[in-house]
């Protein structure tokens, strides 16, 4: 039996409005070339927050302050934790070091399912995992306090 992969990311918001990480084209990782939250898999005995720091920072170098769990999901293969918490730092202030771009899309862009990347000159589907997301934001939107 496989151990279950535990991963934990984070709804960074900022004026009504989401980041998202284009994951890089790689084979061999999970929904490459879509786009999806910032975080990653968690290492052993590391707490879904602390891991989710520690990606932030490995990933955009970020040090987010408040960092709120909203919801988990889970399923034969993952535990998934999700987070939400304010972008605290223009998008232009973020370092991008895993992924091929980044941007802040609202709730139409990403319902819609595709959006565009200016680095790459062309639109790109969701990960799965955003199916989920998009069903939290209709049925159990996160407090404006996160």
């Amino acid at each position: 039996m496989t151990a279950r992969t535990e991963v934990a990311v984070a709804m960074l918001h900022q004026n009504d409005r989401w980041l998202l990480q284009l994951r890089d084209d790689v084979e061999g990782i999970i929904a490459p070339g879509c786009w999806g939250l910032f975080g990653g898999h968690l290492e052993a005995c590391e707490s879904a927050e602390v891991g989710l720091r520690r990606e932030l920072l490995e990933e955009i170098n970020l040090r987010a302050r408040h960092l709120m769990p909203w919801f988990t999901h889970l399923n034969k293969q993952r535990l998934l934790h999700v987070f939400v918490g304010p972008l605290p730092v223009p998008v232009d202030a973020l370092t991008l070091m895993e992924g091929q771009d980044l941007t802040l899309a609202s709730l139409a862009q990403i319902q819609r399912g595709r959006i565009y990347s200016t680095e790459l000159k062309e639109s790109r589907a969701l990960a799965g995992c955003m199916t989920l997301v998009v069903q939290q934001l209709r049925s159990n939107p996160p407090s404006k306090g996160h």
